[in-house]
């Protein structure tokens, strides 16, 4: 089970990274916000799909 859920993990985090980069934001912006995903793992990936999708351009212009 636990295997699964890290291999969920793991695709949702692909998945978002894919999805920062396709934003147009600056490239600080790209880099900060993936380093973020990658350091706070689920709770980081629940903001970004639940909140920041939406607000990335906004706060990275």
């Amino acid at each position: 089970m636990g295997t699964i859920i890290w291999l969920l993990g793991i695709v949702l985090c692909v998945m978002a990274i894919l999805d920062v980069l396709k934003k147009n934001i600056t490239g600080t912006g790209k880099i900060i916000t993936i380093i973020v995903l990658l350091l706070t793992s689920w709770i980081g990936l629940a903001v970004y799909y639940l909140y920041a999708k939406d607000h990335l351009q906004e706060w990275f212009k």
